[in-house]
């Protein structure tokens, strides 16, 4: 059961067969700490360690802005985007999959292999050309290097400002 603590509700649930204490916070803003200790004074000082953190975690949860349940794009329109900026671009992938992921928007992996998020059928066309474009300049650059988000910005002159906005959209 949550209980009133500071400014939030909070769960202890002591376990002694955990090595190390857990925060997590859920959509509602109820703090769960998980922790072998049961010490009130070792409760404590972890909370306030953590103050910023959770607060930070906070604001996350108020500025994130849920998708609509409806499709506004189709997986065909998808592809079609996948197949114009590699083109543009002039790079190749082997294969294009569609999974529902819960913390990601796309993947790209080294046997170019590009796999999106089915949940982006449900947000805006720039972003879907961000997302397209971001993994698409994985295939030359296999990291989040200056010279990677160059070339995404090359294709994308909003580029910042759409992973900016991609950030803020929770996937459910």
């Amino acid at each position: 059961m949550y209980k009133k603590y500071r400014d939030y509700n909070l769960k202890i649930v002591i376990n002694k067969k955990l090595k190390h204490s857990y925060i997590q916070i859920d959509k509602n803003k109820n703090v769960l700490l998980k922790t072998p200790n049961n010490s009130q004074v070792f409760i404590d000082k972890i909370l306030e360690e953590k103050s910023s953190w959770i607060q930070k975690q906070f604001l996350k949860i108020d500025n994130f802005i849920s998708i609509e349940k409806e499709e506004l794009y189709s997986q065909k329109f998808i592809e079609g985007r996948v197949v114009y900026f590699s083109q543009l671009m002039q790079l190749e992938y082997s294969q294009l999959k569609f999974k529902k992921m819960k913390s990601r928007w796309g993947s790209c992996n080294s046997h170019k292999v590009i796999t999106l998020n089915s949940e982006l059928t449900r947000i805006k066309k720039e972003l879907i050309d961000y997302v397209v474009v971001h993994e698409l300049a994985h295939l030359k650059y296999m990291n989040h290097s200056k010279i990677f988000h160059q070339l995404v910005e090359e294709f994308l002159l909003n580029a910042n400002k759409y992973r900016k906005e991609l950030k803020n959209i929770k996937i459910v």
